[in-house]
């Protein structure tokens, strides 16, 4: 992958979702939920505050992290789906 985040935004790569419950059913891709566990696969260098100070980002590349369900735009590279969210839309580092 060939893209590199720009200001305060994150490049996530989520956990595929669940195939089959606990109990061995096989669930259809209509009843999929969507993903909140994802890989952090790039991140930006920060975000710029109004006096010009950079805040670096927390994540690190590598970090297993826990967003909300409907955060971030998906973008499909070379067959791969990503999420490009800013760095506030995660709630946590797993």
């Amino acid at each position: 992958m060939n893209m590199k985040p720009l200001a305060d935004r994150v490049i996530v790569k989520p956990t595929p979702a669940e195939e089959k419950t606990k109990g061995g059913l096989i669930v259809p891709d209509t009843a999929k939920e969507k993903p909140v566990i994802g890989e952090v696969i790039a991140i930006g260098p920060g975000k710029i505050t109004d006096d010009g100070k950079k805040i670096t980002p927390e994540v690190r590349v590598g970090d297993k992290i826990l967003y909300g369900k409907y955060s971030g735009t998906e973008v499909t590279v070379e067959g791969e789906e990503y999420l490009i969210m800013r760095e506030a839309d995660i709630f946590a580092i797993v």
